[in-house]
């Protein structure tokens, strides 16, 4: 697969486009104003310890507190010393291969931190996870990493299990762990890894856990030592800036979008990185050097007049990525609805009847169910949905289509980076997927929700405002003296009264005895009214 990288960079926003097969497939945007914090490590403040809930509120500093849960939460620099002079106590996970599980926080005891930690070790040992009132007290200064951007009305999901990638390597302060990427099959290259690693750990006293990336393998010595002195030199840093800040505290910040995706995501896959702005060329040259340096040749400055978006179809594809319908080339649709709870998304034949030639309407709904498939998986990708994902397809009789059906989404979601999982749930044709979100979706970056109708995207009709007038004309006016009385409304709601209303707005004059005048007003939303007596 080939793939493209489009760089469009400002002062104030930064938009990177990942083309594979030159399609738009994914998307990401960063605003200098408004950047994201996932990844950012903080001096925070517990704010709030809920037992019921196993959890506690985290003071960052930020527009809501961040929220930590019981298994996410190690103890702070205290344990974190320990690594110092109990190296070799902690099992060294990795060398059965299985370098990708979760990290897990080390289990002794620290020095100077005498029996609540060993009481608490002894129920690790029993079976029994600490209670978070027992790990955390209101007032409490600790260090915590962003996992999961704030998303709505919820705070930042917040782990003191801290991890810093870089190219070749994962380093993971709070625990001691030395791991390697299963994908690297080789014994001898996995073995030379982890030598280079453990000799950088005993000549400069590194403490902390590395997991060896897949990208390390066939690097050369010099390529691994320089992540592992990065971590080394940011780590103290950041142990220096945390002791000499007050909570709540930025004390170390992820790289910059352009950075992070370079780091991640660069294969030889990439045929071309195309950038608009020279500054950001500069510093890409220079970060592929570093760590790619073959690609260094595919890094390309952009330089027409045209902007770069448009020149690839991003743009387009980004204000399609906002509309709720997105057609299929065969003529058929999907519909994508996202609620607070879940997303929906319908599929329909639309304009699509089959071929010309005698056919089946089974096979008709297959292969449009099929099409909407590999369309349905790159909005997922492009708008980046997360949570609970609703497909709702046509349904089709026969047990072997649908499999193929399902068979096909699980084979698109491989594409996919984000860990997900495909279920179907009935014979209906209904298949759910679980994507982890960890920032906010295309649509919640790029809009807001619509000030007129409050985001609820319908308003009361015409009809049925002018009834709700009328009803409030007849239970108020008693009240208004004067020989007649002045309605104020919204222009459609005028035109309503003047046209298909016309019978109802008679019989309410009749009904009150006075004349009534109706003023439209632009400045009043279509659901606002204003009665004045006047005479």
């Amino acid at each position: 697969m080939t793939k493209e990288m489009i760089i469009s960079s400002s002062a104030h926003e930064t938009r990177v486009a990942i083309l594979e097969e030159d399609q738009v497939a994914e998307i990401f945007i960063e605003r200098e104003r408004s950047r994201g914090v996932v990844g950012n490590l903080y001096k925070g403040r517990v704010s709030k310890v809920l037992p019921g809930m196993q959890s506690a509120f985290v003071d960052l500093g930020l527009e809501r507190d961040g929220f930590l849960y019981v298994s996410d939460v190690v103890a702070t620099f205290e344990e974190f010393d320990r690594l110092d002079t109990d190296d070799d106590d902690a099992p060294v996970a990795g060398s059965n291969g299985h370098a990708d599980g979760a990290s897990r926080p080390a289990q002794s005891g620290a020095r100077g931190n005498g029996g609540g930690r060993r009481d608490r070790d002894r129920e690790r040992e029993k079976g029994q996870e600490p209670k978070i009132e027992e790990l955390l007290k209101e007032g409490q200064e600790i260090i915590v990493q962003v996992a999961k951007e704030p998303l709505g009305t919820k705070g930042a999901r917040l782990t003191s299990h801290a991890t810093m990638p870089g190219r070749f390597l994962v380093f993971m302060p709070t625990v001691d762990h030395v791991g390697v990427s299963r994908k690297i099959d080789s014994r001898d290259e996995r073995s030379r890894l982890r030598g280079i690693v453990r000799e950088f750990r005993e000549q400069h006293g590194f403490t902390g856990g590395v997991i060896i990336r897949t990208a390390a393998a066939g690097r050369p010595k010099e390529d691994i030592v320089s992540d592992l002195s990065y971590f080394h030199r940011v780590w103290t840093e950041i142990r220096q800036k945390s002791d000499g800040s007050r909570a709540p505290a930025v004390v170390y910040r992820e790289a910059s979008l352009v950075a992070k995706l370079l780091r991640d995501l660069l294969t030889e896959e990439f045929s071309a990185i195309r950038i608009d702005n020279e500054h950001e060329y500069r510093r890409v040259i220079e970060l592929v050097e570093r760590i790619m340096p073959a690609l260094a040749p595919k890094v390309k400055l952009y330089q027409k007049e045209y902007p770069i978006l448009e020149e690839y179809g991003v743009q387009s594809e980004i204000d399609k990525a906002l509309r709720s319908k997105v057609w299929l080339k065969s003529g058929g649709s999907i519909v994508i609805n996202q609620t607070e709870a879940l997303v929906a998304i319908d599929v329909n034949t639309g304009r699509y009847v089959g071929k010309k030639t005698a056919g089946r309407l089974e096979d008709t709904i297959l292969k449009t169910n099929l099409e909407a498939v590999k369309e349905i998986v790159r909005q997922i990708r492009l708008r980046d949905l997360g949570g609970i994902i609703v497909l709702d397809f046509i349904d089709m009789e026969e047990k072997k289509n649908r499999q193929k059906v399902l068979q096909t989404v699980e084979q698109e979601l491989r594409k996919d980076r984000a860990p997900s999982k495909a279920l179907q749930v009935s014979d209906f044709g209904l298949v759910i997927i679980t994507r982890k979100r960890v920032k906010q979706s295309l649509e919640r970056v790029l809009t807001e929700p619509c000030p007129y109708c409050a985001g609820s995207a319908v308003i009361k009709s015409s009809s049925t405002i002018c009834y709700e007038i009328l009803i409030e004309v007849k239970k108020v006016s008693a009240d208004l003296d004067g020989q007649s009385l002045v309605l104020r409304v919204n222009p459609d709601i005028a035109r309503a009264f003047r046209d298909e209303e016309r019978v109802a707005f008679k019989d309410l004059k009749q009904s009150l005895g006075r004349d009534i005048a109706i003023r439209p007003d632009a400045q009043l939303h279509h659901e606002q009214f204003d009665l004045m007596a006047i005479g």
